[in-house]
């Protein structure tokens, strides 16, 4: 059976990889590389989520209205999404290496233009450019995991870089609300911008020249979609984030309904969140690796178990704890399984593959939060928790079916 790797091989010889006379590649694995791209992610995952809680001071400042200046995060999900499915077309022949370091460049600039922003139009025109290196280096990161390490390594180089977007979205709101109370929320963008920077020197110091993968453009986008698996594949990825961001999105409002639960012991519950997350993340990796079609089930399902869970037992703080643990862990493990699968499912498109997928997460999360926005005003505080978690479990069994027919 021909490895995913000899699948990826470059036309072109002096673009990684390099391959031997047995068709093998003779490029050495460039684990730094991958943890560079970890580094990416974090610095725009963490630029990406900084808003949330800077929104009253940054309204504040612009004179707007907290609703309007919500819109800078909308803006943001709506151009990572156009950004990931067309990234590989815009682009078909571009070295990848450069892509990726131009990418971490333009979300640099993103936030000093935000940092220096003499109105609201400006810092959304900002935002914008945030959200073109978001989708762009998160549907790319696929695509270059598998070659920069060994085919049977490409879940655990995932789970480096995705270990970068558990931990940006563990500490961006914390560290966006204690740095604005310091610097004031320009310097905390700032900071967001040499973060960045930083991320860029590690990049081209670290990062081989990587070709675009065979199939590219439109035509490969095509193809694709033509795929009825791929179809059905990326409606279960879209059950399993709308699901999860249907509850997460309202889970402050769902724990105080259900539970007598202060400032204090919300934190609580999201410093457990972010830790099972991050353990979800680590062990998401090898069983990507090992057992594909376990790991691509049980991450999903333990996430909207543990929805649900908190949906019949949060009416004690020690059931919310198990239970946000619990949906905590399953998150944690989502997207490098998810990403796992689409390699899977089309190891010659891996670029349009994880554009797709990426543009397909930030719908989901879009429309998790404004189906559990009209469950909240529409039936109860706990309601996104039940729903959110059918529609995760639902998106699991689907998955797992179609890893059964492939």
């Amino acid at each position: 059976m021909v490895s995913l790797r000899e699948q990826l091989k470059p036309a072109d010889a002096r673009l990684r990889p390099a391959t031997g006379a047995g068709g093998e590649s003779t490029a050495a694995p460039s684990w730094a590389g991958v943890v560079s791209l970890s580094l990416g992610i974090f610095a725009i995952v963490m630029s990406e989520f900084l808003p949330a809680s800077l929104l009253p001071v940054i309204a504040d400042d612009l004179r707007v209205s907290e609703g309007t200046a919500g819109q800078s995060v909308s803006i943001t999900a709506f151009a990572a999404a156009l950004s990931a499915l067309l990234i590989s077309v815009v682009l078909p022949r571009a070295d990848r290496r450069h892509v990726m370091i131009g990418l971490t460049l333009l979300a640099a600039v993103s936030n000093l233009i935000v940092a220096l922003a003499p109105n609201f139009s400006v810092l959304l025109a900002a935002r914008l450019l945030l959200g073109v290196a978001l989708g762009g280096f998160w549907a790319m990161a696929t695509a270059m995991a598998a070659q920069l390490v060994p085919a049977d390594h490409v879940g655990r180089a995932l789970t480096i870089i995705n270990s970068g977007v558990a931990a940006a979205t563990v500490a961006a709101v914390p560290l966006g609300a204690w740095l604005g109370g310091v610097w004031g929320w320009r310097g905390v963008f700032l900071l967001a911008a040499g973060v960045a920077v930083l991320a860029l020197i590690v990049q081209a110091t670290t990062l081989p020249s990587v070709a675009p993968g065979a199939a590219s453009g439109l035509r490969a986008l095509g193809s694709v979609l033509r795929s009825g698996v791929v179809l059905t594949g990326l409606f279960a990825v879209l059950l399993i984030f709308s699901g999860h961001f249907t509850g997460f999105t309202y889970v402050r409002i769902a724990a105080q309904g259900l539970s007598v639960i202060d400032s204090g012991g919300f934190a609580v519950l999201l410093l457990v969140f972010g830790v099972a997350s991050l353990l979800g993340t680590v062990l998401s990796g090898p069983l990507a690796d090992r057992a594909p079609r376990v790991g691509v089930f049980l991450f999903p399902a333990v996430l909207g178990t543990g929805m649900l869970v908190m949906y019949l037992t949060g009416g004690s703080f020690v059931g919310l704890l198990i239970a946000i643990a619990v949906w905590g862990f399953g998150f944690g493990g989502v997207p490098t399984t998810v990403l796992s699968w689409g390699a899977r499912s089309e190891p010659t498109r891996l670029e349009q593959m994880g554009g797709l997928i990426v543009m397909v997460c930030n719908i989901g999360i879009t429309a998790g939060a404004a189906g559990g926005g009209v469950l909240v005003d529409g039936v109860s505080a706990r309601t996104p928790l039940a729903a959110g978690g059918v529609a995760a479990v639902a998106g699991a069994a689907v998955l797992v079916t179609l890893r059964r027919q492939r």
